[in-house]
């Protein structure tokens, strides 16, 4: 297990040097974001004690230092923009994200599975077809575009839902009111974000089943008379399941970094939002704790998945054996 963790390890390194660099190479002063107009008119000594009250007055090696020093003690620093603690700031964050990534992971779970099964059973038939054209379409439709198209038709041609936020903030709604309000906000960026992940499990589940289908102890079962459904999601679905969990696990890390273009699109006011407020103001602790929070969760699914697919594969465990 350490063996196979030091791997993920150097990732999780190296990816802790870029979160920190990277967004220092991005063009504009974070000065110009926290001051405004101000910064322009600030003399040179007070320019450099707003740089040393952020930070900012050090060489970036000496930063990175600093930097390490403080997330040992797992502090990840305060917001340039509202001097909260950037933990505190995720944590605020991080159940909207869960909410609209859980919806989706769910619904193109359910969906991209059920739909890979019945496409590889039936083969060449109508729903086959039809499911792999629309995959291969959805697979190749640009997140913010599916989200603008959604918006444009249910919300705009036919004004059904609403498109901004997570709730109507000026609504004072509470009790079931306030979770339907919720759940109005959610359908659009859900939908949008369960449409442009479904295409992968379902590609996956179909190829993975046309191959087990075709297996001699599928055969065997058939033989034995036993009905078309236990042979397809008892037999077939089970041995056919190695590599579909594996990219539901790596889709538990990647997800929720992937939702920020859709809540961008949609002002949802989850982690993928504050990424892009961030990014647009400079904050670099917050981009720092945002990166690192997708990082590791991206290292320990890609991790888990690894250990579950020996768990589940004998003969990975006889070999590493």
């Amino acid at each position: 297990m350490l063996l196979r963790s030091l791997p993920y390890l150097l990732v999780f390194v190296l990816a802790l040097g870029i979160n920190f660099f990277l967004p220092r190479a991005m063009p504009g002063s974070p000065l110009l974001y926290i001051l405004g107009e101000e910064v322009g008119r600030l003399s040179p000594e007070e320019r450099q004690r707003v740089l040393v009250q952020y930070g900012l007055e050090r060489p970036l090696l000496e930063q990175f230092g600093l930097y390490l020093g403080r997330l040992v003690r797992g502090d990840l620093g305060q917001s340039f923009q509202s001097r909260q603690p950037v933990l505190q700031i995720i944590f605020e964050r991080l159940p909207w994200t869960l909410l609209l990534s859980g919806t989706a992971l769910l619904l193109s779970s359910g969906l991209g599975l059920l739909l890979g099964v019945l496409s590889a059973r039936y083969r060449g038939g109508l729903l086959d077809r039809t499911s792999y054209v629309g995959a291969v379409l959805l697979d190749a439709m640009p997140g913010f575009w599916l989200g603008m198209l959604l918006i444009a038709l249910f919300a705009v041609h036919w004004p059904l839902l609403p498109v901004y936020g997570a709730h109507t903030a000026w609504a004072n709604l509470e009790g079931w009111s306030w979770v339907l309000d919720i759940l109005r906000h959610l359908v659009l960026p859900a939908l949008t974000l369960t449409l442009t992940s479904l295409a992968g499990l379902y590609l996956v589940v179909r190829y993975a089943m046309i191959d087990t289908l075709h297996q001699d102890y599928v055969r065997t079962a058939r033989a034995k008379g036993l009905p078309e459904r236990q042979v397809v999601f008892k037999h077939a679905l089970r041995n056919a399941a190695l590599p579909i969990v594996t990219l539901f696990m790596l889709s538990l890390g990647s997800l929720v970094a992937g939702a920020v273009v859709v809540e961008t699109v949609f002002s949802y006011p989850g982690l993928g939002r504050l990424l892009y407020e961030a990014a647009s103001a400079r904050d670099f602790p917050v981009l720092q704790g945002l990166l690192l929070f997708f990082s590791l969760s991206v290292v320990v699914f890609n991790l888990l998945a690894e250990v579950l697919y020996t768990w589940l594969d004998p003969r990975v465990r006889h070999a590493e054996g």
